[in-house]
């Protein structure tokens, strides 16, 4: 007959595994739900849960330990008001209009705390905050890059706008409100330059 105490060990290692297993999905769950679509971009980057878990977790604890602030209200209408003028010249100048708003959206970090340092390091920190606008800054890249090597059109800057305007407003938080403004996903065409069009 085996001991009692035998029963107790397995016992004990039984819910030691348990436990084990259920803070590890839970952690999984509550990065999944923090990190939104990064949290899977990452996993195919790392080609590995528990990597890419711990990658996001870094990338938090680097950002907690940022000073990351919200904006007072006059600079939040200076950047504002900036962006408005830099969209309304899209039509005339769109080339041009693209490399202001890649030079904005950098600012806009700078002021709100955030080291604008190499790209990638950028968006890993953004997207502790605001994952769900990080794939617009990437694809926002990729057509600025396009653009600097003479390969994006009009239409492709165009969408390069849309980009940059979802990050842009959704970094565009203030001491007294956050996310006041329209939600990317309602960011449509037609909202890039709408004003020098009606004008024109």
């Amino acid at each position: 007959m085996e001991s009692p105490v035998v029963w107790v060990v397995v016992a004990v290692v039984l819910i030691g595994a348990i436990v084990w297993i259920t803070m590890n999905r839970m952690r999984s769950q509550k990065l999944r739900q923090r990190f939104g679509p990064e949290y899977e971009r990452t996993i195919r980057e790392e080609g590995n849960i528990r990597k890419a878990e711990a990658a996001l977790e870094a990338r938090a604890r680097r950002v907690a330990k940022l000073d990351i602030r919200p904006l007072n209200p006059a600079d939040a209408d200076r950047f504002d008001g900036a962006w408005r003028s830099v969209q309304a010249r899209f039509v005339d100048d769109p080339r041009g209009t693209v490399t202001e708003a890649d030079r904005l959206v950098g600012e806009l970090m700078a002021a709100r705390g955030y080291p604008v340092g190499e790209f990638e390091q950028r968006v890993a920190d953004i997207s502790v905050d605001h994952p769900d606008v990080v794939v617009n800054y990437r694809a926002a890249r990729e057509i600025a890059l396009l653009h600097s090597e003479g390969k994006a059109n009009t239409e492709d800057l165009r969408q390069a706008m849309v980009h940059y305007r979802a990050l842009f407003r959704d970094l565009l938080e203030t001491e007294t409100t956050r996310h006041s403004d329209v939600h990317p996903d309602a960011v449509h065409h037609h909202e890039v330059a709408g004003e020098t069009r009606r004008n024109r």
